[in-house]
């Protein structure tokens, strides 16, 4: 068990998405879909909806379409008065769905955007992290470039000092990366250096160690993990999931979670149908810390997450709003309408 926050920051861009029609090419009819987003954003809005404090540390740009995305994290019950706002552009991402012999994509529009050309100086640290007692960040942020990098950099390590738990999720983003660094590993490591919890699977470990490590079974995984372990010594917990694809919209998903000693592990789940996978890494991210800080063991943790995670896959859009009331009746089994 981890102490429950009174307070979790997160850290990173929020971002507008911009959908596609399912069935469509982009401008195949004159119309998307637009949702507030973003991995950190994601995790807040998810702890929020649990009844857990949470604020966004971000920049988002001044004018109607930023304070549009402001209000839609303040109607999620997430704390904005740490977002700063400066003039500029909101960061954008393009959602296309997949299809017969095709896969879902996603096209970035984030260069230059308010959050991405912040500079480090721009982020006061004792301020934004005064009364937190977590953090929560992922590798989507330093993948924007070397400022969000730094600025990442200098969060986890004054929330270390400060005696705030720390949460890196990998999330690993290879078409931003491949804009500006050709050894994602390099920046990656000391920032998960300061992590207490890693979101991390066996390709992040072998990214973040330099040798592979197979995905194929519990004690392969194991391995995976205790290699990390043994890297990162400030790490208690690491937690994952596999995927089996068995369909377009039918995947089969295991969670896990590992510490020093021991592991827990979920039931396999099976979730279809599949509506939108966008966002489902973090409502698992935010189900595994609501759970640890709930005193479950690693295996019910396990479960709490991966349940939230299949609720999200039947959602539009980024975010997982989903009531505890919800995500404790959440089964496989529901198929009938609640009256």
């Amino acid at each position: 068990m981890i102490a429950p926050p009174r307070h979790i920051a997160c850290f990173g861009e929020i971002v507008m998405r911009v959908s596609v029609p399912e069935g469509e090419l982009p401008l195949q009819s004159a119309r998307f879909g637009a949702h507030a987003g973003g991995a950190e954003a994601n995790v807040a809005v998810a702890l929020a909806a649990l009844g857990r404090a949470t604020a966004m540390i971000s920049a988002v740009p001044e004018g109607p379409i930023g304070d549009g995305v402001m209000g839609e994290l303040r109607r999620h019950g997430v704390d904005t008065a740490s977002v700063l706002r400066p003039a500029g552009r909101m960061g954008l991402y393009y959602h296309l769905p997949g299809g017969p012999m095709r896969p879902a994509e996603v096209v970035y529009d984030r260069a230059g955007s308010a959050f991405a050309t912040a500079a480090p100086e721009d982020w006061d640290w004792d301020a934004l992290l005064d009364g937190a007692d977590w953090l929560h960040v992922s590798g989507v942020t330093p993948a924007l470039g070397p400022d969000s990098a730094a600025a990442t950099l200098a969060a986890v390590t004054r929330a270390r000092a400060a005696g705030i738990g720390v949460s890196f999720d990998g999330n690993w983003r290879g078409r931003l990366w491949e804009r500006w660094q050709p050894d994602p590993a390099a920046i990656l490591k000391p920032i998960v250096a300061q992590a207490t919890l890693l979101f991390g699977n066996h390709r992040d470990a072998g990214l973040l160690l330099g040798r592979e490590f197979s995905g194929e079974g519990e004690d392969r995984r194991r391995e995976a993990a205790l290699a990390l372990f043994d890297h990162f010594p400030s790490l208690d917990h690491i937690a994952s999931t596999a995927r089996e694809i068995l369909g377009p919209d039918v995947h089969r998903i295991t969670a896990r979670i590992d510490t020093r000693d021991d592991r827990g592990v979920s039931e396999p789940t099976l979730v279809t149908p599949v509506i939108d996978r966008v966002g489902t890494g973090d409502a698992f991210a935010a189900g595994v810390l609501d759970g640890l800080w709930s005193g479950k063991d690693l295996a019910d943790t396990a479960t709490h997450g991966l349940a939230l995670a299949a609720l999200k896959h039947g959602l539009h859009g980024d975010f997982a709003p989903f009531a505890r009331s919800t995500l404790d009746r959440a089964s496989s089994a529901a198929q009938d309408i609640a009256r």
